[in-house]
């Protein structure tokens, strides 16, 4: 009985390990937003390099807890309209954006081409400014991510932005003249409930924000996600 008990101790423990925050100052989105949607795309394979990206093992997406606390207004406000926030991707290890550099280098592996950078050579995805060394996403406080509508069924259908999220080109301008006029409506919604929150928008990617007063602007964490 008592082997029992100590064994039961030791799980009821390790969850609790296992659930805690992985840093302090940052927050589970899934966790601390009812409702958000979470699909971590550098978990798996749906991304630009076609494969999961060293520092990502789960399908979670952590932020600074200023960051999540003004996405939870956000979130919100959609919910109240049958809408709901999808996450692509938020915190980033470094050594994710490590592990970015160094495919660059290697000029063999495209699997991604066709779907993501189909008109840009792999050599120019660093100089044109879709990648870079260092991410605002390695700051705990930017976000890629969307709007989506929730079926009566419960499935996630997400609002039509022109552009798939991480597709390389001038059509995932934030402003791009290149899609419909739904399209830019839509882009428009999600910019201005992000911008009214205190996110900055990046132009060269309609999903990608960041907070404006992030609390951690000079830090590239390591952590993974996990």
């Amino acid at each position: 009985m008592r082997r029992l008990f100590m064994g039961l101790i030791s799980v009821l423990i390790g969850h609790a390990v296992s659930a805690a925050p992985v840093h302090e100052g940052f927050v589970d989105l899934g966790d601390y937003i009812p409702g958000i949607v979470i699909e971590a795309r550098y978990a798996g394979h749906e991304n630009f390099m076609a494969r999961p990206v060293k520092g990502y093992h789960t399908n979670k997406a952590f932020m600074s807890r200023a960051a999540a606390d003004r996405l939870k207004l956000i979130q919100k406000r959609l919910s109240d309209c049958g809408l709901t926030l999808k996450v692509f991707d938020a915190y980033r290890p470094q050594r994710a954006v490590d592990d970015f550099m160094d495919w660059i280098k290697d000029r063999d592996d495209t699997l991604g081409k066709q779907r993501y950078y189909p008109d840009i050579d792999k050599d120019r995805l660093v100089p044109e400014g879709y990648i870079a060394e260092r991410s605002g996403h390695s700051r705990g406080s930017t976000i890629d991510l969307t709007i989506a509508a929730i079926a009566e069924d419960g499935s996630v259908l997400e609002l039509d932005m022109g552009s798939p999220w991480d597709f390389f080109g001038p059509i995932s301008h934030a402003l791009s003249l290149d899609v419909n006029m739904q399209q830019r409506a839509n882009r428009a919604l999600l910019r201005t409930l992000m911008v009214n929150h205190g996110f900055k928008p990046y132009e060269a990617e309609w999903w990608h924000f960041t907070l404006v007063d992030e609390p951690y602007p000079d830090t590239y964490f390591n952590f993974p996600v996990e």
